[in-house]
C-alpha cells in the first residue's frame, strides 16, 4: 500500500491503514537499529515524521485523537534524537571537508576524530538499548490505539478536514520564513524546516487531490528540506563550539572549524531563504482554496467504500 489518501475509500479507514502501515515500518527499523543503528534510527524517525505529518494533515477531524498521538511519536522521536544527532555532526564535518577541500586539507580531522567516538559512545551503551526498547513500546501502544480515531466520512466534510491540514502548514511555513529572513535565528530556520518536511508529507499524502501537479513542487521542496537540515547541523555544531565544556577540543582544533561553519551558515542562510520565499510567497487563500474545492469534487466523484478498519502490522 501507498502513503497516499485514496478518495475512494472512507477518510477514517484511509487515515488508519497509513498510521498502521508507517507504525509498522518504524518498529521494523527500531528492531533493526540494535545491529545497525545509525541506518536504523534515522529510517525510524522518518517514518515517525510521516506519522506526524498525517496527524496533523487530519487534526481537526479528531482533535483530542490527533494532539495526542503527535506528542507520544514526538516523546519517542526524542529518545531517539541524541544518537542519531552524533551521526549528523559526523556527516556535517564531511560534507564542509568535501565542500571546502583546499581549505580544510585535514584541518578538520581532530574533530572528526572526537566527534566518531561520541558517536560510537553513545552508539554502544546500554542508554541506547534502553531507548530503543521504550520506542518499540510506545509505538505497539499506539498501534493498538488506531482504532479510536474517528473522522468524518462525508465527502465535504472530510474534504475540509484535509484542506485545513494543509492550509495550517502552509501558514507555519510562511510565519517562519518571515521571521528566519527578518531576524535569521536558528529556531527561526528550525521552524522553516518543520513546517517544509510536513508539506513534503502532505503533498504525497494528498497526491490525488492536490489542484495541480505536485511533481516539481514535491522535488523542490525536499531540496529545500534538506538544505534546511544541513543548516540545522551547522547551528548544532556551533553550539557546541561555544559549549563552555569544549566537547570538540581546544580552540588551536577547532578555529578552521569555527571558520568553515561561518561561511556555511551564510551560503545556506541566502540558499534558503530563496527558495522558501519561491515556495511560500505567494497567496495561501488563493491555493488553499484551490485545494477545498479539488478534494471536495474529487471526494464526491466517487463512491465511498468503507474500510474494514487498519491492516495489521506484520
Amino acid at each position: 500500500m501507498s502513503f497516499r489518501i485514496d478518495p475512494r475509500m472512507s477518510l477514517t479507514g484511509e487515515v488508519r491503514r497509513i498510521l498502521a502501515e508507517e507504525i509498522g515500518k518504524a518498529l521494523d527499523h527500531l528492531n533493526a537499529a540494535r545491529d545497525r543503528p545509525e541506518q536504523g534510527l534515522h529510517k525510524c524517525r522518518k517514518r515517525l515524521k510521516n506519522v506526524r505529518a498525517l496527524l496533523r494533515l487530519v487534526r481537526s477531524g479528531d482533535e483530542t485523537f490527533c494532539v495526542t498521538e503527535n506528542q507520544c511519536y514526538r516523546q519517542v522521536a526524542a529518545l531517539l534524537a541524541g544518537p542519531r544527532e552524533a551521526t549528523a555532526l559526523v556527516e556535517t564535518i564531511d560534507r564542509l571537508a568535501a565542500s571546502f577541500p583546499e581549505q580544510s586539507a585535514g584541518g578538520l580531522d581532530a574533530v572528526r576524530d572526537r566527534l566518531v567516538a561520541r558517536q560510537h559512545e553513545l552508539h554502544g551503551g546500554a542508554g541506547l538499548d534502553a531507548a530503543i526498547g521504550a520506542a518499540i513500546a510506545a509505538c505497539e501502544e499506539g498501534v493498538v490505539r488506531i482504532d479510536k480515531l474517528a473522522l468524518p466520512d462525508q465527502p465535504e466534510q472530510a474534504a475540509d478536514v484535509l484542506a485545513e491540514g494543509a492550509r495550517t502548514t502552509l501558514r507555519r511555513a510562511r510565519k517562519a520564513l518571515d521571521k528566519a529572513a527578518s531576524r535569521g535565528e536558528a529556531d527561526d530556520f528550525h521552524d522553516l524546516r518543520k513546517a517544509a518536511k510536513t508539506h513534503a508529507m502532505h503533498l504525497s499524502l494528498l497526491g490525488r487531490l492536490w489542484p495541480t501537479s505536485i511533481k516539481t513542487r514535491r522535488k523542490a521542496v525536499d531540496e529545500l528540506g534538506e538544505r534546511l537540515g544541513e543548516l540545522h547541523d551547522v547551528f548544532v555544531m556551533r553550539a557546541l563550539l561555544d559549549a563552555e565544556d569544549q566537547p570538540l577540543g581546544p580552540p588551536e582544533d577547532t578555529r578552521l572549524l569555527a571558520k568553515l561553519l561561518k561561511r556555511s551558515e551564510k551560503s545556506l542562510k541566502k540558499t534558503c531563504l530563496a527558495e522558501a520565499a519561491e515556495l511560500f510567497g505567494d497567496s495561501l487563500k488563493r491555493s488553499t482554496r484551490k485545494l477545498a474545492r479539488k478534494a471536495r469534487e474529487d471526494l464526491t466523484a466517487v463512491p465511498q467504500h468503507e474500510d474494514a478498519g487498519a491492516p495489521g502490522v506484520g
